[in-house]
């Protein structure tokens, strides 16, 4: 990782894959990742970690499934939300956005458990820019 000034304009410029985020720095044992989104993603749970989503353009909205049933929140431009750990959820953008999500390093973009994961989701643990 670089120590320079990193333009997340520009990282969002630096490649087009969809549902396959690139890492644009790390914060102690975490990295700090962006992604270019449309459409679904998968149902999938992370047993041992909470994930960030900040939606820097477009809108995301993120289903849940929670003990009291399923839910979705919509998440607009500016907007940041915290899906605990083992929560079922399965983030979608039906017109684009592009997110910055906040994870620990390694951590797989399909979870510890998910359906079969669909030919336009790249289950990785993030690409470096």
């Amino acid at each position: 990782m670089s120590n320079h000034p990193i333009a997340l304009s520009q990282a969002l410029a630096s490649f087009d894959a969809l549902w396959s985020p690139r890492i644009v720095t790390r914060v102690n044992d975490y990295d700090v990742r962006v992604a270019k989104v449309e459409g679904e993603h998968v149902w999938h749970v992370h047993d041992h970690t909470d994930e960030f989503f900040l939606v820097l353009d477009g809108e995301l909205d993120i289903a849940l499934r929670e003990a009291g049933g399923e839910r979705t929140v919509s998440l607009a431009t500016g907007s940041v939300f915290t899906v605990p750990r083992g929560t079922e959820h399965k983030p979608s953008s039906p017109s684009g956005a592009s997110i910055l999500l906040f994870e620990p390093t390694g951590t797989l973009t399909v979870g510890d458990r998910h359906d079969e994961v669909p030919a336009h989701v790249d289950a990785t643990t993030g690409h470096a820019l």
